[in-house]
Formats: C-alpha cells, structure tokens, sequence
C-alpha cells in the first residue's frame, strides 16, 4: 500500500488554486443519466471518486470523452449498475434517482465509502417510495421501480439530509407534478445540482432554503455547467497555514460559502482577507488560539472541517473542545494524532484539546478521507519523520494534493509499496 514520508517541521506559506467541488461534481455527474443529450461539465476535479463515477457511467453504456472539461452523452443506458465499482464509493447511489425517473427501473449495490458511522440510506429511499417507487433492498441490491412515471408529493424530512435531497430532487426532476421537500439541506453542493439541472431545463425553486420546489418537466435538454469551488478544500489550505504559523492565498475560490470557518479562523487569531474569488490568512509568525467547535448542517460549521480544526486545536493555546453532530465515530484521527505527542480526551461525541507547543513524526494510520488530511498536516508541522499510512483515502477529496503542498512548503514524499503477489 502507498504511503507518505513527511519530513517536518515545516511553514506551509504561498499560493494554491482550489479545484471544483467534489460533493457537486459527484451528484451532476450522476444526474446527467436524466437526459438523453450530450452534457459538457467543466473544473471537474481529479479525484479517486470521480474516476470511479465515470467508470459508472461508462459501464452503464454512457459515451464519456475528457479533455479540459468532461462530455457525457448518456442516451444509450443500462439500468443495471455494476457491484464491483459501486461498492467503492457511497455517492453511487445517487445513480438509483435518475434510472428511476427517466427509464421507471434501476437496480444498484449498495453504496460503499468512508467508515466515518453507519451513514444510513432509509432517508433516499424513504423519498424515493414517496414518489411512488417501489423498493427492495435484498442480496446487497436495491432494485426500484414504478409503474408509470414518479408523480409530485410533498415530502417532509425528518433529518436533514444532504444526499437524501439530492437523491428527492434529481428524482423529482421528470415526475410529474409538483414535489415540495420540507426541512431540505441547504448547502453550496445543493444549490449547484440544482442550478445544474436548470441549465438543462428543469424548473426547481428554493434550493439553498429549507424547502425546495420541484415542477416536473417531460424531458430534460443537454448543456455546458461549470461545477463551483471546493470549499472544503479551501478550508483545509487555510487550516495548513493556521497550524504551521504561515500565509497563504486561495485562488479560483469563493468565501461567501465558508463563513462559519472564516469566523474560527478569525477567532484563532488569524489574519483574513477576502476579494471576489481569493481568500488570505496570514497568522504573522504567531500560534493559533484554540475555539469551540460544533458542527451542524449547513449554514453551521461542516464536519467535513472537523478533523482540520481538531489538528488546530490540538497544536494552538489553551484548552478547546470540538463536539460532533452529524457523525458518529468521527474522532478516529485524535487516537493517532495522540502518539504523535497531542493531549485530548474524548468523551461522547466531544473532544476536549489540551494544546501542545510541538508534534514528533511517528507511524500513523489514516481511517478516512477527513482524518488523512488531518494527518497528513500534522506530518508537516511535527518534529521529525511522520509515515502516515492508508493515503488512498486523500485522494478521493484531494486534487493534486501532494503537488499542492509541495508548492506551499511541505516536505512530503511519496512510497509506493507494490504488493508481492508470489507464494
């Protein structure tokens, strides 16, 4: 398996370009399976998940050509995906929506991905079954169908759920009539589908609000998108630069979508300017300060900066605590980051940060996407040599990522350890 040698202390300082959204990119890329028209999707980022959806795609029969944008002509499909490719990645089954809606029928695996808590799908497929799907989970496949089309209903979710709105208003796109969902999800990736599938025709309203409108259209046209920028990749840039006491610029981003990180920048004594597309931290040389962090959905503080802002705490003044919401089992990272010389303790779905001057380079062990990346700085600041083991995990969110933070300082170099396979 692959790994990282990171040779630290290091002051990670400079200028990143942030790629597209990840948690955009995935859903479009599956909800262009609604139309029969040749779609063009541009700053698509580089990323493990992606190759794999459009492997998906592929296998489903859809036409796909790359160059600096991604062409998807998907009029030709099989409603049937394939196990051995979806099971790698939970973003699969938003495939199921858009089968269901355009051909009345699919048949998918259950959906893989991170070990971050159960991740439940009832909520999909609760929503699915309220348009008038009928469901069946058995041998590891979820197999839907209607008779007819899907037909407009009002839809109340009882969690807000991001991939459970998505999966309602993709599906919702061609049924007919009007579909309202109460207590909808509101962040960025939302808005983005939404606006997505406007482009090829249909009529959605209040995406970004609790309650999203859906009028049903017959046909959905093709059509050029560009997905937006990745605000979580964004953020872990600036944490980089908080922890290691540096200054960095983020280009090709937006700040309106990080607020609540902004503010907890701010509050660890950070240094923030913003323009229209940049973001700027500058700590002047100086620790960061500890902040109490809970996460909670969209416009709160994301989770997926949960595992960052706990490296920050851990390394800045004073005690802080980061309490976590959404996931359960998502404090995995503090277990390693603890051997590598950081206080916490955790109780419930708390953390407790005991601030630390210095972090020493051991042997640690990424569990998924949100802790490698939290590891992998850590790496960069420690005294030492840190081996962070697993590193497959960061390149399913992280373009380019080694490339990155090389331009920003880091000392980081990659091992291939290729499998003997001989007896």
């Amino acid at each position: 398996m692959n790994k990282f040698y990171i040779y630290g202390p290091t002051k990670l300082s400079g200028k990143v370009n942030i790629s597209g959204a990840k948690n955009s990119a995935l859903p479009i890329l599956f909800a262009t399976l609604l139309t029969e028209n040749i779609v063009e999707i541009k700053n698509i980022p580089k990323l493990k998940d992606i190759d794999v959806a459009i492997k998906l795609l592929n296998k489903l029969g859809a036409k796909i050509k790359k160059s600096k944008s991604i062409y998807i002509n998907p009029k030709n499909i099989d409603i049937c995906c394939p196990y051995y490719l979806s099971n790698n990645i939970r973003a699969s089954i938003w495939i199921l929506s858009p089968l269901l809606a355009r051909f009345g029928y699919g048949i998918i695996p259950l959906p893989g991905g991170c070990a971050i808590g159960t991740r439940p799908i009832d909520l999909h497929l609760f929503g699915l079954r309220k348009l008038g799907a009928n469901i069946t989970v058995k041998d590891k496949y979820i197999k839907a169908s209607v008779s007819g089309k899907l037909k407009g209903v009002y839809i109340n979710m009882s969690k807000i759920s991001v991939g459970a709105t998505l999966t309602i208003m993709i599906a919702a796109t061609l049924a007919i009539g009007t579909t309202i969902i109460d207590n909808a999800a509101k962040e960025p990736e939302i808005i983005d589908t939404a606006n997505f599938l406007i482009t090829l025709g249909a009529k959605i309203y209040g995406a970004g609000t609790n309650k999203i409108i859906i009028n049903g259209v017959n046909y959905l046209n093709g059509g050029v998108y560009t997905i937006l920028p990745d605000r979580i990749e964004t953020g872990t840039f600036l944490v980089a630069a908080a922890i290691s006491r540096g200054h960095i610029t983020c280009y090709s981003t937006y700040p309106t979508l990080l607020n609540e990180v902004l503010i907890k920048l701010c509050e660890a004594g950070a240094d923030i300017k913003t323009g229209k597309n940049w973001i700027s931290l500058n700590m002047h040389g100086k620790r960061p300060n500890g902040v109490i962090i809970r996460t909670s959905p969209y416009p709160g503080f994301p989770t997926d900066m949960q595992a960052q802002f706990s490296l920050l705490n851990l390394v800045a003044s004073g005690v802080s605590k980061i309490t976590e919401t959404i996931f359960e089992n998502r404090f995995r990272h503090i277990i390693e980051l603890i051997k590598m010389g950081a206080k916490a303790k955790i109780i419930g779905n708390t953390v407790l940060c005991y601030g630390v001057k210095k972090l020493f380079g051991t042997d640690v062990v990424a569990t998924d996407l949100r802790s490698s990346i939290s590891l992998i700085l850590a790496g960069c600041i420690a005294q030492g040599v840190t081996t962070v083991h697993n590193i497959h995990y960061v390149y399913r969110g992280y373009d380019s990522i080694e490339k990155k933070l090389k331009l920003i300082g880091a000392n980081i170099k990659l091992v291939n350890n290729k499998l003997n396979n001989s007896n």
